[in-house]
Order: structure tokens, then sequence, then C-alpha cells
């Protein structure tokens, strides 16, 4: 979940490698360094926090790199070792002749220190990274050759990585691998760049490599050479970005996350063109391979996710198996891979993921894979390691997502699990032809109800301003909700650090209600349907303890005015589609909280956007 990036060329690198990683400080931002081929040697600089802080070590040293046309950076979501200098990375090895950048997970560092200390290698961090750095240079001292040094190396390393390596001997050359971590190259004119992510390189280049696993690339200003495990030479396979760099900007917005968030009506608009174009017609989804004979001997359906991704999963299941009549279980990733799963080439797996890395989701979808089911990703990169494992695909078509916390990404997941449950619901003929167009018809006009709260965001301010000093906070709903009120409190614990929890609103009175009194704010997700009266009575409980009662609704019963300190009101929906509805003015609530806080809306603490590490 860290970020790295390399460059070689004819430009001054220093700007180059700190812009890069300014647009990779989504994946971690607990240290950053970079490091730079200098006329007589690498020289390297760290630092502590945000990447503002290397920007201001650096001062004073530009007479040191100014000249610099070959450099590696790295922006540290910390893993092994706590976030000091000693642990940031660049990496060195003994002598300080290599240096190196990694994202990822060394599974078998402990094993590979205790023999390179016994070897001479004297340790200075706590980091796995730096076991790397000592091997490839005990290679490097083999065989002469960086590209060799780093294929042999990877040999005896178990694990995720993500590697940008330099030599003091190699003036002209940087050596790059990857294994189950992201990594691309930019294509320029007499210049390269390696990165984790696409926004580190898109303002210098649309063209790209995208390196798969265990490949190893060389680079040097002239030249770009692909080579396999082995050894051997690949021709190299070159695509064209599809984003512009209009996209990293915040566009007048204070916050990246308020962008986004207003972002989503055109989301949906994105995900339903050329899938959806009138009521009275099929859904169009070419990249699923689902048929009615598959679909036919399907047993369950089995989706597996983390985080927003799995609580947009839990809604998911709902849909599906109002649709469609097929069991859906849902599972987080990190419970999957760890226990004995039935799965087999009677189950639909489906992975959902923002940036297709998830590590344990990939982990996940590889095992199902390995006994024959039919894989299904959701994601936001069709470039991804995760999309390159499936048998179907939705592309959520969300954009770049900046923000840690996720908003734009959700609502383009849950779209996709709306397209998918009422496609498969044409092929098993299980809807009615006249309610499958006036679901189809509900959901063309959900990015105009979505605008219309959009248009009276100030309300939601005025609420959140009210509750921005409460220490605790209770999320309560029920049915296809219940998910709706998870993410809500996701997103206030993620950006203002608040307790927030969600409950379904008929198990307060096993446990929770103890929590109640005159300092528990309770927002009910109170959305007309079946289970309007029932959270309307399990609200007359919370309230009866005193707790400080918030309504999201979309009923216009008179009687709310009395129960509920606060009301968000929201346009009216069938409950089928209310979570797209709901979602918006918690997000909102917990933007302008955290704002009032003065919170680090984009990148609160202790997160990183892309977890690629179990």
């Amino acid at each position: 979940m860290c970020g790295i990036v390399g460059y070689v060329g004819n430009r001054s690198v220093v700007d180059i490698l700190l812009d890069g990683l300014e647009q990779l400080e989504y994946r971690g931002y607990d240290s950053s360094g970079i490091a730079v081929m200098c006329s007589d040697d690498i020289k390297v600089y760290k630092a502590v926090g945000k990447l503002q802080n290397l920007r201001e070590e650096l001062r004073g040293h530009e007479s040191e790199f100014t000249a610099s046309k070959m450099g590696i950076g790295h922006i540290r979501w910390a893993t092994h070792g706590a976030p000091t200098v000693l642990n940031a990375h660049p990496h060195t090895c003994t002598c300080g002749n290599l240096v190196i950048v990694h994202n990822g997970i060394i599974e078998n560092y402990k094993e590979l220190r205790e023999k390179l200390s016994a070897q001479g290698c004297v340790f200075r961090s706590q980091t796995d990274t730096e076991t790397v750095a000592h091997l490839v240079a005990r290679k490097y001292a083999e065989c002469k050759d960086l590209t060799q040094a780093v294929r042999l190396a990877s040999e005896e390393i178990e694990g995720a990585y993500a590697l940008c390596v330099m030599h003091n001997d190699c003036k002209n050359k940087l050596v790059i691998t990857k294994r189950n971590a992201p990594l691309l190259i930019g294509i320029g004119e007499g210049e390269y760049f390696a990165a984790s992510d696409v926004p580190a390189i898109i303002k210098h280049t649309k063209k790209a490599i995208y390196l798969s696993d265990n490949q190893i690339a060389s680079l040097t200003p002239d030249s770009m050479e692909l080579f396999s495990k082995e050894g051997e030479k690949i021709e190299p396979k070159v695509e064209i970005l599809p984003w512009e760099p209009v996209a990293l900007s915040k566009m007048g917005y204070k916050h990246f996350m308020l962008k986004e968030i207003h972002e989503q009506p055109d989301v949906i608009r994105n995900i339903l063109v050329g899938r959806l174009h009138t009521p009275d017609e099929n859904i169009i989804l070419n990249e699923v391979k689902l048929n009615k004979e598959t679909l036919k001997n399907l047993n369950r359906i089995q989706i597996i996710a983390c985080g927003t991704s799995l609580h947009a999963a839990m809604i998911g299941k709902y849909i599906i198996e109002s649709f469609c009549g097929i069991a859906v279980d849902v599972e987080a990733s990190s419970e999957y891979i760890y226990r004995k799963t039935v799965t087999d080439e009677h189950t639909l797996v489906i992975g959902v993921s923002q940036s297709g890395e998830t590590a344990d989701t990939l982990t996940a979808i590889k095992q199902s894979k390995a006994r024959g089911s039919h894989i299904l990703i959701i994601t936001n990169r069709p470039d991804s390691a995760m999309a390159r494992e499936a048998d179907s695909l939705i592309p959520v078509n969300a954009g770049i997502e900046v923000s840690v916390a996720a908003t734009k990404s959700y609502i383009a997941q849950l779209m996709a699990f709306y397209l998918l449950a009422l496609y498969m619901s044409e092929i098993k003929d299980s809807i009615a032809a006249s309610t499958l167009t006036s679901l189809k018809a509900e959901l063309m006009i959900l990015p105009q109800k979505i605008e219309q709260i959009l248009a009276r965001k100030d309300e939601i301010q005025a609420v959140a301003r009210y509750y921005a000093n409460t220490k605790d906070f209770i999320y309560i709903a029920r049915g296809i909700n219940f998910p709706t009120a998870l993410e809500g409190a996701l997103k206030l614990k993620e950006i203002s650090y608040i307790n927030a929890t969600g409950y379904p609103a008929g198990e307060l009175k096993h446990g929770p209600i103890a929590m109640l009194d005159e300092t528990m704010p309770v927002l009910s997700i109170l959305m007309n349907g079946s289970v309007y009266e029932k959270l309307l009575s399990n609200s007359e409980e919370a309230k009866a303890r005193n707790a400080r009662m918030i309504a999201l609704t979309n009923s216009k019963d008179e009687k709310l005015e009395d129960l509920f300190e606060h009301i968000i009101r929201v346009p009216d929906v069938q409950e089928l589609f209310s979570p797209i509805i709901s979602i918006i003015p918690l997000q909102l609530l917990a933007y302008y909280i955290a704002e009032f806080l003065g919170k680090d809306v984009d990148q609160p603490r202790n997160l990183a956007k892309s977890v690629t590490v179990e």
C-alpha cells in the first residue's frame, strides 16, 4: 500500500519524483523519500510524515541534485517498523552503492535477514525492504549485472513486491520488477517512468506498459528491455492510458472528497452509458460471460470484498437475491482466505475492489478460480491485477478517486450490482417484464435525485455543525439499508475519528441500547418500504432512552417531527434503490463534521486507499 516512482531520462529528476509522489500520496503518508543519481554517487533524502516534510528537507540541497537525471522515490504506509527516518525508503545496502524502493511485503524477510547478517550485512532499519537491498547487492557482487542481480534475488523472495533499483556502477540504468503488486512503465521521448499507479505519470505520457508478475525491466534514457523470470527477452505490450490530468484537479472544491461526492450523478450516468439505453431495452454487459446455461447450473454466489466494497457487496446480496432468487453469501476477503471454503464450478464468485489490487481479495479470487469457479470482478481499474484474473468483468467507470475515503467508487459499485442483478434476471426470466421496465426507468433518473440532495447540502451542513463535537455516533437501519448504516458510520470514523457504529435497528435491544443517553446521537435511516414501521418503532425505543434522534428519510409522515430532533429529507425512491439515495447525505454529514473539526479530510491518519498487503 506504499507508492513508488522512478525516472530515467534527460530532465531534472527531483521535481518529477516529487510530483509523482504527490499523486500517489493516497497510498500512504507515514514517510517519504527519494534517491537521485548525482555525478559522484547516489544521494538519499528522507522525511517522516507527509510529502511536504520531504520538500522542506530538500531545501538547501538543490546544488547537490540539480543536474540529476535519474532517481527513485517512495511514499510509505508503515507495515514493518514504525514511521521513522531510518525505516523510511529508499533503503541501501551496507556499502551504500545500491538503493531500492519497495511496495508490498516480503514474507520470508526474517530468514533472509538472518542469512544476510551472517554474511556480514549491516542492517539499519526494522523493515522487510532492507533485506532486499542487501540481497540484490550480494547478487550484483557475484554477477556484475544489475538486471541479472534483481532477477536472481527475486528467486529467493517470497511475498508481494514492486521494486525499483539503482546502483552507483550503473549511472543511467533503472531496474524494476514486480510480483502481486502494481507497477507500470511510462514511455516518453528519450525517457522512461516507473510508478505504482497511473496518476504519477499521466502528466508526462499516455503510453504505458503494465508489468506482469515476475517480469523485469531495464530502463535507460534510450532503451527499455523486458525480461521473463527466466531471463528471456519479452516483446512489451504498449497501452494507451485512458485518463486526463484534469482528473487530478480539485476543480475549485476545498477537498477531493467533496468534489468526488458531487461527481456521483455523472458517475451513475457514465456507468449506464452503453449498458442501458431505454427502460424497454435489455441491459448490455458485454464483458459479463454469463448465459442461461451458466446461471441454471449455479448453486450459489459468493461475493468477496473489504471495507467500503464489502458494504456494497452486502447490498449486492440483497439485490441479487431479490431480483434473481439465487442464494448469495458475502464475506470479508481477509476471513475468506484463511478457512476451508466450499467453492466449485457451480459457484459464481464476485470480487469487488475499487483498486483491483486488494491483496486479500486477489488471493481469494485466485483460490476460487483454482477450484473452477466463474470469476466476476467489479472494479474501478480494468487494468488491474484482479481484472486480469476475471472470466467476467464490470468496470465501474468512476474515474480517478483521490480522497482516501471512498465515495463515488461506492456508488459505482452499487450501480454495477443493480445492472448485474437486472441482467441476470432478464436471462432467468425471474422478474415480470413490466416490473423490469419500471425498475430500469427509476434507475435512469437516480442522477437527478442525487442532484436534488446536493443542491440542498447546506441543510446537511447545519446538522453536521450541531453534532460535530459528539464523541460517539450510532447509525441504525433495517433490510437493504443496514449496509448503508455501516457505510455511513465508516465514513464518519475514517475522516473525523469519531467512534461511529452501525447496527441493525432490531439489535438495539440486544445490547447496544445500554449505550443510549442524552449524549448519544442516533441516526435512523428511515426509508419508505417494508421495514418503515418497524424502524420507526425502534427509533421510538431509542428516543425513550433520551438519545438525540436524527432521521434520514423520504417520508412525509408528520409524526416524525415530534420524534426526531433533526430530519434530513431526501427525494422519494423505491425501497430497492434507496441505498443509492440515502448514502449521499451520510457522506456529506461525515465530510462536514470532519471539516468543522479541522481534520485532514482527504488523507486521514493511519489510512491508505489501496491496501495491497494482507
